[in-house]
């Protein structure tokens, strides 16, 4: 990996309280809204997490939890979307 590269990308920290058991990815405008490409671990009881590294720049997502999306309740900056819902949005700098 070329020095550029690694100075373009920041660890992003990804935490959601589901149901014990849940199965909980994110998908995102850095992972082309793939449900099923970034899985988050249940790291405590009901608690998931994943730290990814993403490019800088602004970045729109949601959770999938058992095949549901959702939006991160703890993101404070959403965006509507084209389904006329929600994304969360984040700021990668």
């Amino acid at each position: 990996m070329s020095k550029s590269t690694k100075t373009t990308r920041k660890r992003v920290r990804f935490e959601l309280h589901a149901e014990t058991g849940s199965t909980v990815f994110v998908g995102g405008t850095f992972n082309n809204w793939d449900p099923k490409r970034s899985p988050l671990k249940e790291e405590q009881c009901g608690l998931f997490g994943a730290t990814l590294m993403l490019p800088k720049g602004t970045h729109e997502y949601k959770f999938v939890v058992n095949g549901e999306w959702r939006c991160d309740p703890n993101c404070p900056d959403w965006a509507p979307n084209s389904l006329g819902t929600l994304n969360s949005r984040m700021q990668v700098g």
